[in-house]
Order: structure tokens, then sequence, then C-alpha cells
């Protein structure tokens, strides 16, 4: 049976990554939803090639929107929550993916999930819709995918500890003086990863293994203290789970982008034709493992905090560093400045216990307006 599929953020890299993988599996699947923030070239491009009966765009910007096109932030629940679709890749970079994902699976779909903020800002409104109304989330992001993988059908009981690997992003080696004034260029050349200006952005300060700690604690229900962070520069090893009798299975590929997604839209099965060159361990050998520097990566520390906190915490977290990264990308601010940013905010935003959306989301704002507010 064929399986059909929306893209949120069709025209970003995570987007433009899934409809290669499709392209090479089209008698399994069909895409019947697109949806791109601003881009809307690219985006009619992809409408030509796949025929999708729904469009939208999020932020028309002068011309390329057709008349036949949703327009407006509500394109994305309307393509999240359509009939003719089965599967949700939600690749919205932010919190303006939540409230798709949460529609989502209040429908009962399955989401493959790369936009990580949705379950940072509300993982307990998440789990709630997934226990009440038969959704399901399969994770996109390499380390998550890569901890599903190991765990298959065994339950978090047999799980003692959760190991995340982070490439160190490209001031691994640097000293916190000279990384605290890293230029935007500096920033984003990844050594490993191709990816968007954000995440990389994340991937330098790594706020992106705070989001993804927050993440796998949602995702697999274990608690902080059995979540790690350890750097892996070769991004061969994407993560690996150590069970209760000392056993330790780790999930290892060339990193690649492709076969996350890919397993996301099939799990627990797997396609031949992955389109991802074989391993070769010979090739990506050595592999080396070192340990996280939190003195000169203060926003994995606060983000780590922020998810023990709780409540608004997260949220204010996540926000926080949006906001700090859009200012830093603008040459408003220094890149210790994201940092500075994050804690300034964790420091204002009041403390909360059972948030709903809309605390949520008025926290998102007042963290959002803390950090614009101190350049």
């Amino acid at each position: 049976m064929t399986r059909r599929v929306a893209i949120l953020g069709s025209t970003g890299s995570i987007g433009t990554t899934a409809l290669r993988v499709l392209s090479r599996q089209r008698e399994r699947f069909s895409v019947t939803a697109l949806t791109a923030n601003v881009n809307a070239k690219l985006l009619g491009e992809q409408a030509d090639s796949w025929l999708p009966s729904y469009v939208g765009l999020v932020s028309p910007n002068g011309s390329g929107s057709r008349p036949e096109w949703k327009n407006g932030v509500g394109a994305l629940v309307d393509a999240a929550t359509r009939t003719d679709v089965d599967i949700v890749l939600n690749a919205v970079v932010g919190v303006a993916g939540m409230d798709a994902t949460l529609a989502a699976l209040s429908a009962g779909k399955r989401v493959a999930l790369a936009n990580k903020e949705t379950l940072v800002v509300a993982g307990e409104l998440v789990a709630a819709a997934c226990a009440t109304s038969g959704g399901e989330i399969v994770p996109v992001d390499s380390e998550h995918s890569a901890i599903l993988q190991c765990i298959g059908a065994r339950g978090a009981k047999d799980v003692r500890r959760l190991i995340i690997t982070a490439s160190g992003g490209p001031f691994r080696q640097w000293g916190a003086d000279r990384i605290g004034a890293a230029t935007r260029e500096e920033a984003l050349n990844h050594p490993t990863w191709s990816m968007g200006r954000k995440i990389t952005v994340d991937s330098a300060t790594l706020a992106n293994k705070a989001l993804e700690v927050i993440e796998a604690h949602f995702l697999f229900g274990l608690p902080y203290d059995a979540i790690e962070v350890v750097v892996h520069p070769q991004s061969i090893v994407h993560s690996m789970v150590e069970f209760v009798d000392g056993s330790v299975l780790a999930q290892v590929g060339v990193p690649s982008m492709e076969l996350p997604i890919l397993y996301a839209l099939t799990h627990p099965e797997r396609l031949a034709d992955s389109g991802v060159p074989r391993f070769d361990p010979v090739a990506a050998s050595p592999l080396t493992f070192e340990p996280v520097r939190l003195d000169a990566f203060p926003a994995l520390q606060l983000g780590i905090e922020a998810g023990r906190a709780g409540g608004l915490a997260p949220a204010t977290f996540n926000a926080a560093n949006e906001a700090a990264v859009a200012l830093f990308l603008d040459g408003k601010i220094s890149f210790a400045g994201i940092a500075h940013g994050i804690a300034r905010a964790l420091a204002l935003v009041p403390p909360m216990a059972s948030p709903t959306r809309d605390d949520l989301m008025d926290a998102d704002r007042r963290a959002r307006a803390i950090v614009k507010d101190s350049v």
C-alpha cells in the first residue's frame, strides 16, 4: 500500500533530503502535501515534480506564490491534518512547528519528527496527544533514530543509559576565549554535516545537544541522569545505548540524514534501497571519543539544567536560543552573546509547573523579548 506523506518545511535541508529519499521510493510513497516558509521558487519546482494535492506557503514574500496555494501559518496545520496524509514529516525549524505536530498527533497520524523544538517546548503536551489519539512520533534526528534502532522492541526498563554523540562542531579544539569571539563564517563552517544556518550555529554552541537531551528524555522516558553527551568527531557512531546488564549497542553509519529520514518513514521495517553508501569500517577508522568541555560550551549546560527544571524553562531556553542565534547571524551580538542571552532569559522568566500551551507561548515571547532588549 502506498503511504501518503506531507512534508512541512520542504525547501529546507531536511525537506529537500527527504524528497531525494522519496524519489527512490515512488512505488511505496506519494507526496500529497508540501509546505515551505518563504522559498516560493523552490516550492513551485517541487510541486511541479510531485503534484501534491495541497501546497502551502507560510510567509509569502513578493512574487512566486500561486493562486491555488494556501498562504499563512495555518498552512502547516492544514497540511498536517489532511485526510489524504498518513505520515507528516515535520522539518520546520523552531517552535513554529509545534502546533502542526500536536495537530497531526491528535489526528492519529505518524509524525516523522525533525523539529526537535516541539518536544523541547511541549514534551508533556505531545505525550498526552499521543496517549489519547493513537498518533506516534518517530524521530528523524540521527541521534534519536540511532537510539530507537538500538532499543528496538525493548522497553526503557531494560536501559541504564543513553549516550548521545556530538561532533564537537568547528570549535572542538578551540579555547574558550577564542570561541567567544568566533565569527559567523567560522560558526557556519561545520566539519561534518551540511545543515541549515540555525542548526549549524546550534552545533557550534552545542545548544543542539541540549535540545537533543531534552528530546531524548521525552522520547524514551529516561531521567536526565541517564542521558549523557560525548564528543565523537568522526560522526560515525550516532548514539549508544547501555542496557542494565552492562551491554552497549551502538548504531553506526556514514554521516548522512538520508537513512534516519527513510527509517522514520518505514519504522519498524527497513527498505533495501536507502541510497546511503555502504559502511567501510577501515575507511572510517580511527573512531575517537572525548568528554564535553562544559566551560567552553555553556549553552549545553544551560539547556540541560532547563530540561531538569521543567515547566517553562525548556521553552524559555529554546526561544532565547533562537532569538540569540538570529541576532548573531545578523551581526548584532557576539558568539559568546548567545549563551549570555540564554542565561539572562532563564533568570528572568519565572518558573511554572504544568504550563498550558498558552503559558508556553507566553514564555516563548517573553524570552525572545528579553534577548532582543539586551542588545
